[in-house]
């Protein structure tokens, strides 16, 4: 993922999704321990909804 997906999927899950920073740091701490993709780390850890992991990887097909 280039870095500029990257920074405009963070700003989607913030913004359209109402992620929290805190959550998003929580994932990304376990994203450093356990590489994986960043929406499966956010579902597993309970972050999003089922519904709001299709959202995501609706906007990344866009992106």
């Amino acid at each position: 993922m280039s870095p500029k997906t990257y920074s405009g999927m963070i700003r989607f899950l913030q913004e359209d999704l109402a992620i929290s920073t805190a959550s998003l740091a929580v994932a990304l701490r376990h994203l450093e321990q356990d590489p994986g993709p960043l929406p499966m780390i956010l579902w597993q850890y309970g972050l999003v909804t089922l519904e709001q992991l299709e959202q995501i990887y609706d906007w990344l097909e866009t992106a």
